[in-house]
């Protein structure tokens, strides 16, 4: 139980009704958006900042840091002010923010679409999950917030780059060993679009094409992916994708 002084500090302004966690849905991949039902919410862009850091945080920070890391340039007065100036305006619309004491969070019941897709990532990546997600259920094409430069979003972008690519290329897998080829090829292609200079997501699709007999663009992705490994990086692919292509050209 929260004390009341930090629940009155959460509490919606302008006396609107307070909107359930469960209805608010917060996207961090590919674009930031927040919802409230069937509505989207608009927020300035310094609430965007902090609702994003807190649902990339999903746990108790201090406030000190939380000023420290989204107004680096200001001194420790002015950080804390703009931190209670973003924290009234995100919670006008919905609540989103709890505070105890120093300390704040997300509302643990708020949806983010980040969370889901970790979960998903991971059940790729089980060994004793048999899950082959259909491209309209796939949660792992987007990066977290491509376009905002901040370090502390790079910082989890890259971490959850490199989950997704190793789960999109296990999903590729999965879906090669039941011959859903179609999927499957849609899967290598988003990984290789996540880190395109990266074999193993080539090599799963050479050994696509090759199990669907269509060894002229199994040979193209091979010629495609070595120049541009050599234009790129000045190396050649490794001898395992030059075996997946040895019987239809020499080295």
């Amino acid at each position: 139980m929260l004390p009341q002084s930090a629940v009155a500090a959460t509490q919606p302004a302008g006396g609107r009704p307070e909107a359930s966690p469960e209805r608010i849905r917060i996207s961090l991949l590919g674009t930031f958006d927040v919802s409230v039902g069937d509505g989207q919410v608009a927020l300035p862009m310094n609430v965007q900042r902090l609702v994003a850091f807190l649902a990339l945080q999903r746990r108790w920070v201090q406030r000190g840091f939380v000023a420290g890391s989204l107004w680096l340039d200001s001194t420790d007065d002015r950080a804390a002010g703009s931190l209670r100036s973003a924290l009234w305006r995100a919670n006008r619309e919905a609540r989103f923010v709890e505070a105890q004491g120093e300390q704040l969070r997300l509302l643990p019941a708020v949806n983010v679409d980040l969370d889901a897709a970790v979960v998903q990532a991971h059940r790729l990546l089980d060994p004793a999950s048999a899950e082959c997600p259909s491209p309209h259920d796939m949660l792992l094409r987007d990066d977290v917030l491509p376009d905002w430069y901040d370090d502390w979003v790079a910082l989890e972008r890259e971490r959850f780059r490199q989950l997704r690519v190793h789960a999109l290329e296990s999903l590729c897998e999965r879906l090669m060993a039941v011959e859903r080829f179609g999927e499957a090829i849609d899967a290598g292609l988003a990984a290789t679009a996540t880190e395109p200079l990266r074999e193993s997501g080539h090599r799963l699709l050479v050994r696509i094409h090759l199990a669907e007999g269509n060894s002229s663009e199994a040979l193209a992705r091979f010629k495609s992916f070595r120049a541009m490994l050599l234009d790129e990086l000045g190396l050649e692919p490794s001898p395992k994708m030059f075996d997946l292509v040895a019987h239809l050209t020499k080295r």
